[in-house]
């Protein structure tokens, strides 16, 4: 897999309530989180320069299905896991997208997946994957990226590493 760099944008923790629930609280910031999906139970801790973060609940009126230790950084755009160093291994784990696609004003309008996947529901940018991206089979990584931001670039859009 290719590295992943996180760019803070939240789009993973948004809907994470769904899957990451609290099953216990233990007090000191420690709790018991179960994942519905994969029926296991970790063990976290707030991290002890995220109390005050962690403390602002404020995040759930705008987004009510977040993940429970999901917060914005106030006065910013930043995301934060607040116990980002006890994460569950699916946390661990996870790379929001390898390519991010970017339309002329700068706004998302799609996401290459790391399972060379399109995830947008922009009809043009979707035609586009569909009638020259998808047909290209290169079996390196590096290059297969390349020839991607190339297609995409020359069709207009700005994409992200």
């Amino acid at each position: 897999m290719l590295p992943f760099e996180c760019f803070q944008c939240g789009e993973c923790c948004s809907y994470l309530g769904y899957v990451h629930v609290i099953k216990e609280e233990y007090g000191d910031y420690r709790f018991l989180v179960h994942n519905n999906y994969t029926n296991e139970d970790t063990p976290v801790t707030v991290d002890p320069d995220k109390l005050g973060l962690f403390d602002d609940k404020s995040i759930f009126t705008a987004l009510p299905d977040a993940c429970p230790f999901f917060r914005f950084q106030p006065g910013t755009d930043k995301a934060w896991c607040t116990a980002h160093l006890t994460r569950p291994d699916i946390c661990r784990d996870y790379g929001c997208w390898r390519l991010l696609i970017l339309d002329h004003k700068g706004r998302r309008v799609g996401r290459i997946m790391n399972i060379r996947t399109l995830c947008s529901e922009n009809a043009l940018l979707t035609k586009i994957w569909e009638s020259c991206v998808e047909e290209h089979k290169e079996p390196d990584d590096r290059k297969w990226e390349e020839t991607m931001t190339r297609i995409l670039r020359n069709a207009g859009y700005t994409v992200r590493r």
